[in-house]
């Protein structure tokens, strides 16, 4: 069964060594508004080095509201947002991505034309330090930074099992298997932190599975630290060390999966029954 094998793997992750660390990202008070409409109301919660963080909600909860501010694309008006103990004031999310922040999209945004490889090149361009004439010449030490650039993106398809599409144009495959170019091109940055917007969302089962097992590994092996969204309960409770629950825009719960699967107002939230 899908969340037997999801949760021996959660299991197997976590006695692979992986130690939860210090908080590296402090959200506090954050509250947003768009005009008169009220998205984030008073919400605080923190992250940690090392650990998978979901955020969960009922539909129009606010929590890509939340993934969209933490790197950048929404300014809240109140509130303090720390990473790594600094104040960030007004961040963008090109800040973002320098500071090792990644992220992927609800909706797919790749580049349906070009190949998985070069889709995942796009991951690195933060990486390349020649300019543009520099990479027309395409001559000694730019040939050899797009050498190791490519050695990257090919130790990303290795790991992510995509090897065969390696050249195919993205738009000729399938969901599911688009999801994980996506997630390759976001590892390719080489991200200290992970943002996750609903990376399962329309796959089947196998395909669930399929990302579990990249997501818990990405933890476990390179050290990622993921923030992740996600709609299917039975996933976030397995692969999570911490939940912290939205609804209506206002923080309702937030703990071990265990805590937060018992709380009575997260209960009434997801039965309909709280407003």
């Amino acid at each position: 069964m899908m969340m037997n094998d999801i949760a021996t793997a959660a299991e197997a992750s976590a006695t692979g060594g992986r130690r939860i660390g210090e908080v590296i990202l402090d959200l506090q008070n954050i509250s947003l508004r768009f005009g008169g409409v009220k998205a984030l109301t008073d919400i605080s919660f923190n992250v940690r080095e090392h650990e998978i963080r979901s955020i969960i909600g009922p539909n129009g909860a606010g929590k890509s509201s939340m993934l969209n501010v933490i790197n950048g694309v929404y300014h809240p008006q109140e509130g303090r947002i720390l990473f790594h103990g600094q104040e960030r004031k007004k961040m963008e999310p090109h800040m973002a991505a320098t500071q090792g922040i990644a992220r992927t999209f609800q909706n797919i945004a790749l580049f349906k034309g070009m190949s998985v490889l070069d889709n995942i090149m796009t991951g690195r361009n933060l990486k390349m330090k020649s300019n543009l004439l520099q990479m027309a010449l395409y001559w000694g030490a730019v040939q050899k930074e797009e050498i190791a650039h490519r050695e990257k993106v090919e130790e990303i398809i290795d790991f992510l099992e995509i090897q065969s599409v390696r050249k195919t144009p993205v738009g000729q495959l399938p969901y599911g298997l688009q999801k994980r170019v996506e997630l390759g091109r976001a590892l390719a940055a080489e991200p200290t932190m992970l943002l996750l917007d609903e990376p399962m969302a329309g796959m089947n089962v196998e395909e669930k599975q399929d990302m579990c097992r990249f997501i818990l590994d990405v933890n476990d092996q390179f050290g990622t630290t993921i923030v992740l969204i996600e709609h299917d309960m039975g996933v976030v409770m397995d692969i999570s060390d911490r939940v912290v629950v939205l609804d209506y825009g206002k923080k309702i719960g937030d703990g071990a999966p265990d805590e937060v699967r018992n709380n009575e107002e997260v209960i009434r939230a997801y039965l309909g029954t709280s407003h």
